[in-house]
């Protein structure tokens, strides 16, 4: 059995791994499950895709591939762009749709958060709508970010990485260091802690919980962006791509354990190895049923997840 799929494996775990964050994430501080997430990755992806060809047109020069990769400045900076302009919607969509929920179907003790059933089906709609605003806007054909060629890299044991791969790794690493940072040496990220564990004392405390929530709502849909521009380097932007990933999201937000940041990512990594080991050893047809497996053997095994806790 050949070593690559390991890291094919890790390519695919860290886009999972990224997007699930944003899962996790609104699930502690909000409890409930986004299904909009998916669509968050589609999004950031073709508003990426659009930009860097509004700047290559503007400027030809940024076009030019940054050697050894396959994409110019005009990717970089429309993916920075796009993280923001996601993460801006994600914000808008909160206070459009969920922040009405918070305020109108809960009690008076527990005012920060939509009952749960309320804000999943809604997050089901905006995802649908969404969706079709992608479809609406775009064109049906598959795009790509980058059609340059790249010859893969021989590594240890017989694996072979292209440049954009490795960069893609680089990045998944340097994002997911950057917000445990965050999460545990900043006052927003001991806020964002405090209002997970109890946010009626936070606000009690003093905590801005409206900040919190909208932090979160940025962090998540920024990440997922990212995501999506990882997915649309190493395969295609295809207006079902966040809906097909969808499931392996949920997966390894399971399996590393609802609220754990680390174990999104770790739960992401395991996920796409397990779909890679599979496609190698059972063939293509079986690799959306791992993540349905994972879901269900985590939730009958360790419904808390690696490193989730308990309730």
């Amino acid at each position: 059995m050949s070593l690559q799929f390991l890291a094919d494996g890790m390519i695919a775990g860290a886009t999972i791994g990224l997007g699930a964050v944003g899962i996790t994430l609104t699930y502690s501080i909000l409890r409930f499950a986004n299904f909009a997430q998916g669509e968050f990755i589609t999004w950031g992806c073709y508003v990426t895709w659009l930009l860097a060809a509004a700047a290559g047109a503007w400027l030809p020069w940024s076009a030019q591939a940054i050697d050894p990769l396959s994409v110019g400045l005009n990717v970089i900076f429309a993916a920075l762009v796009a993280m923001l302009l996601t993460g801006l919607l994600a914000i808008a969509l909160d206070a459009v749709l969920f922040r009405p929920l918070r305020t109108a179907g809960t009690t008076a003790s527990a005012a920060w958060a939509p009952a749960s059933v309320s804000a999943v089906i809604a997050s089901f709609g905006a995802s649908m709508a969404l969706r079709a605003l992608i479809e609406a806007a775009v064109p049906a054909r598959q795009a790509y970010l980058s059609t340059e060629l790249q010859i893969a890299i021989p590594l240890l044991g017989g694996v072979r990485l292209t440049p954009d791969q490795i960069l893609l790794l680089a990045v998944a690493v340097v994002l997911a260091v950057a917000l445990q940072i965050m999460l545990t040496r900043t006052s927003l990220g001991r806020s964002m802690r405090a209002v997970s564990e109890n946010p009626a004392l936070a606000r009690v405390v003093g905590i801005d919980v409206s900040q919190v929530i909208r932090l979160t709502w940025f962090i998540g849909a920024a990440l997922a962006c990212a995501a999506g521009v990882m997915l649309g380097l190493v395969v295609q932007i295809r207006p079902s791509m966040g809906a097909e990933l969808l499931l392996p999201l949920f997966a390894a937000a399971l399996l590393g354990g609802v609220g754990s940041v680390p174990g999104a990512l770790i739960g992401g990594l395991l996920v796409g190895v397990a779909e890679a080991a599979t496609v190698q050893l059972l063939g293509a047809q079986w690799r959306a049923a791992v993540a349905f497996l994972v879901v269900i053997g985590v939730l009958l095994l360790r419904p808390s997840g690696l490193f989730g806790r308990a309730h």
